[in-house]
């Protein structure tokens, strides 16, 4: 249990028995006993106010009552202890609407209600005191946080969770995605995911995360993200192979088109696929459904009947349902890792990138290779009919325009 819980379920076995200096006394040795932090969990496990709860830490470091001089006590010197029902009333009491008009104007932001006098502005807890000041509420921010927490709510973020409609054999195709990478895996043929990284600066530009500096001696780098016109951007397209748990980055220099995914497929079978796939007949490849791998992608198909002519494999491609790039493998097995062994740092040259995805690592055993890949890919090539119908494409039965195997010609 929390200590919240514990502390909530101990102040009501004791807020009856306990005469208001005792209930003082207790709260202020839980606060105590928890260090760091206890005042604060302590307040919001029982309603007792922080001013309360110091005042019993304050008298716990004073003699006991029974321990003072006689001489000491006398009328005005010994223990009072209020009248039920006396001291000051809480803010609630004495203005009882006030839960209801900050509960009115915190809300409705989260429903869109264009009228909330807030929608517009940030929900700080100054913001949300200067409005209910205005309203001839007497209540300060601090006071606004506490009964925001009373009202059940917290700070919390964005997430991410939305993907859009859904086609209806989503589930079908991650099932059938499934059965053929088993089935590729039983036979001992190659399986990958590939993807495109998001592209990145090259140069002293800020990287997200922190890494280990002398103290007060951070990194400078430049305070705009404007693309130096001679280091550009670099573009890292991924292999992964998920049964040796091993990938390979090919960072581009140019544009992120089929014949660069192609190219990057070829480098990683040359340099690491045939060595541990030595009788391979076959090939499978699991994509998005968008970018340069596109299951629409006529320039794709035709990029991999040139792929599949030179490495003599069948090339079976699984595309994953759109909307659902995420559970791409190389995403969270292989790219999320090369972020995090980048963080903080910033990638100042070609040659930094390729260093740094070459070199991360991972408990289980992760290894990337790495090259720089300084072909140029022109964009807006159009594929003919013609070329098109020269590819060796057998569509499955299933979603065909998502499941289809090449063979070299």
């Amino acid at each position: 249990m929390s200590d919240v819980g514990t502390i909530e379920d101990k102040y009501r076995a004791l807020a009856g028995r306990l005469d208001e200096a005792m209930l003082r006394l207790w709260a202020a040795v839980e606060a105590r006993t928890l260090g760091r932090g206890g005042v604060s969990t302590v307040a919001k496990a029982t309603g007792l106010s922080r001013t309360t709860i110091y005042s019993g830490l304050k008298d716990l470091g004073s003699p006991p009552p029974s321990s003072t001089p006689p001489a000491a006590v006398g009328a005005a010197s010994a223990r009072r202890i209020r009248a039920a029902g006396g001291g000051r009333k809480k803010l609630t009491d004495r203005d009882p609407t006030l839960l209801r008009d900050l509960d009115a104007l915190v809300e409705p932001t989260a429903r869109g209600d264009p009228q909330s006098p807030l929608r517009w502005t940030c929900k700080s807890t100054r913001k949300l005191a200067e409005e209910l000041q205005r309203q001839d509420h007497r209540v300060g921010y601090r006071t606004v946080a506490a009964l925001l927490h009373h009202l059940g709510y917290s700070l919390q973020a964005l997430r991410k969770t939305r993907e859009g409609a859904s086609h209806p054999d989503r589930n079908a195709q991650f099932e059938h995605i499934n059965r053929q990478v088993r089935a590729f895996q039983r036979r001992g043929q190659p399986v990958i995911s590939v993807d495109t990284k998001k592209k990145e600066l090259v140069g002293d530009f800020k990287n997200g995360g922190q890494a280990w500096q002398p103290q007060k001696t951070p990194e400078p780098v430049r305070t705009h993200d404007f693309a130096d016109k001679k280091l550009g951007k670099v573009i890292p397209y991924g292999v992964y192979d998920p049964t040796h748990n091993a990938g390979w980055v090919s960072v581009g220099i140019d544009h992120d088109t089929a014949y660069f995914a192609a190219e990057t497929i070829r480098r990683w079978w040359q340099e690491m696929g045939r060595q541990v796939y030595p009788k391979a007949t076959g090939l499978l490849v699991m994509a998005d459904a968008g970018g340069s791998n596109s299951s629409r992608s006529r320039l794709w198909k035709v990029a991999l009947q040139g792929l599949a002519d030179s490495l003599h494999l069948r090339i079976s491609v699984c595309h994953f349902p759109p909307g659902t790039s995420k559970w791409n493998k190389i995403e969270h097995r292989m790219f999320c890792h090369l972020t995090e062994n980048w963080r903080g740092r910033p990638l100042r040259s070609l040659e930094v990138i390729v260093h740094l995805i070459g070199h991360t690592t991972t408990t289980p055993g992760l290894q990337i290779e790495a090259e720089l890949d300084t072909h140029t890919y022109p964009t807006g090539l159009k594929v003919s009919d013609k070329e098109l119908a020269a590819v060796q494409i057998t569509k499955a039965p299933f979603h065909g325009e998502w499941n289809y195997t090449i063979s070299p010609r």
